[in-house]
């Protein structure tokens, strides 16, 4: 019997090394041993399906939808909203606290002393739970150009980009933009792409993780909006999730240069973006265990 590494299985299996280690720890590869420190893995063992995919209809949805029907504080819809606002504005910029974000949710007051604030974080971020509650509501229609266009226009109403002639809110950017020192799509060429780009992804008819991760990458690539587009497809990402009956996750500050790397390094190596998402995703997991929430 032949035997492979950690690191060859993960490149055969198209998984990061540390996902591989953890299902062997787990003894979900039939056969694997240890020898030392060091895992060797037949070379027929079978790769093991991660159970991202709730086997009936998932709990989560119809408890987010009634904990914000009846304002429910301190359960999952609470800290969804909190936990998810606050760490997709900070890695654009946002200065407030996870105390601030937190106050203007739970009171939709500021409450700021000897401290300077910056008018469009706030905005933002009430925009933010806006957002987060029209995903809530809506999870279970088609994703479409218009959808996405509406979650932009609900972001970004009423900060200083939307008075700004040449920024157009709720529609595709006029003006040719990068993001990480990358060229995106040009304005011209982004309703093309966006079009192709969604009704490839409809032509799946059965969405995995890995379909709305590549969607992802593809959005961000095209960058179709002036600015916004990390959040709104980092929720579209959670949409998508709760329609499709996948935990979702939320990137949070801390996995934020793993997250860019793993948007960059996509076409070469899809493990670190999946392993990213696959850690942010147990984090919420264990918000779901404590909340008993079953998945």
């Amino acid at each position: 019997m032949r035997y492979f590494s950690v690191s060859e299985t993960a490149k055969r299996w198209n998984l990061s090394e540390r996902s591989v280690r953890n299902y062997c720890a787990k003894g979900r590869v039939n056969g694997a041993f240890l020898t030392g420190r060091t895992w060797n893995i037949p070379e027929n063992a079978e790769k093991p399906e991660r159970s991202n995919k709730r086997a009936q209809q998932p709990a989560l949805l119809n408890i987010l939808q009634e904990q914000k029907a009846n304002k429910y504080s301190g359960g999952i819809y609470h800290k969804t909203q909190i936990d998810f606002t606050y760490n997709s504005n900070h890695m654009e910029g946002s200065r407030l606290t996870h105390d601030q974000t937190r106050y203007i949710f739970e009171t939709n007051t500021i409450g700021v002393e000897n401290e300077v604030l910056n008018v469009d974080d706030v905005i933002e971020t009430v925009n933010h739970f806006r957002c987060i509650d029209f995903i809530i509501d809506r999870a279970k229609v088609a994703l479409t150009e218009r959808f996405i266009k509406e979650l932009h226009l609900i972001l970004k109403s009423g900060t200083s980009d939307s008075k700004k002639e040449w920024f157009a809110v709720g529609d595709y950017k006029r003006l040719p933009n990068e993001v990480g020192g990358m060229d995106t799509a040009l304005p011209e060429e982004v309703a093309g792409k966006m079009k192709a780009m969604v009704m490839g992804y409809h032509a799946k008819e059965e969405k995995t993780f890995d379909d709305l991760l590549d969607f992802h990458v593809r959005f961000e690539r095209i960058h179709p909006f002036q600015d916004g587009n990390g959040r709104v497809g980092r929720l579209i990402m959670f949409k998508e999730c709760l329609k499709y009956n996948i935990v979702p996750f939320i990137i949070e500050d801390n996995l934020k240069l793993f997250y860019y790397r793993g948007l960059k390094e996509w076409d070469n190596e899809r493990g670190y973006l999946t392993d990213t998402c696959l850690t942010a995703q147990d984090k919420y997991k264990a918000y779901l265990d404590y909340f008993r929430i079953g998945y």
